[in-house]
């Protein structure tokens, strides 16, 4: 397959959020037809050249960051900030109403709000939520409407709501993927962060590291000329 890491374009850049560009898949034709669109998740103090990178090859990026002060921020033609958290559940209004800035929904939600039936490239780096959120557009079949993933995976401990002994959690993680392959997602890429620590559910482990971004493609998102939903 190939790919490319959009960290290239700067050499400011922490890590390769890797993307899938061969010829078969949809996402090569839609950027250069400017048709794309990328959901960014994340926190503010993110690396955000992989955003600017898609925004300047024309496709159109939204970055949830719960931290920005404004509720909605334009940065030129094609890049938006929203001060918005995804999680694997939407809140309860009740606690919702009494936070003032907090805003925080499951991503089917956003996409209905937003008017959006598909997303070309979903990136994610939520600091250990990504496996609930994960599990969520799994069970509720959102992944089927996303062309690409590219998840940064914590492995030092269990994540947010996950519990259970070590082989639990394990298997629990597998099934995630297994569910991925499933619906004919290919991992495509992985890259090892060495800069975190060597460590496996809160146990050292050599040669191994405790965080990985991981890009999958949607075999399903096979380039049909001419065809573009949105």
């Amino acid at each position: 397959m190939n790919l490319n890491s959009l960290t290239g374009h700067s050499e400011t850049a922490k890590k390769p959020w890797s993307i899938c560009l061969d010829e078969r898949f949809s996402l090569i034709h839609r950027i250069r037809s400017k048709q794309c669109r990328l959901y960014s998740l994340g926190l503010g103090n993110d690396d955000n050249q992989f955003e600017i990178s898609m925004a300047n090859s024309g496709c159109e990026v939204h970055r949830f960051d719960p931290s920005i002060k404004s509720a909605h921020i334009q940065e030129g033609r094609h890049l938006w900030y929203h001060r918005l958290s995804i999680d694997w559940r939407d809140p309860n209004p009740a606690i919702a109403a009494h936070k003032l800035h907090s805003n925080t929904k499951k991503l089917g939600t956003i996409l209905n709000e937003f008017g959006h039936q598909k997303i070309d490239v979903l990136k994610a780096g939520v600091e250990s939520a990504e496996w609930k959120i994960l599990e969520n557009l799994i069970l509720e079949d959102v992944v089927e409407q996303i062309g690409q993933l590219v998840f940064e995976v914590h492995i030092h401990w269990p994540g947010f709501e996950v519990s259970g002994n070590d082989s639990t959690v394990v298997r629990y993680w597998y099934s995630l993927l297994r569910e991925l392959e499933l619906k004919d997602f290919r991992l495509f890429h992985t890259y090892k962060d060495l800069s975190k620590p060597q460590m496996f559910l809160k146990k050292e482990a050599f040669n191994a590291s405790s965080c990985y971004t991981l890009s999958w493609v949607n075999t399903r998102w096979k380039y049909q000329k001419g065809i573009y939903d949105v």
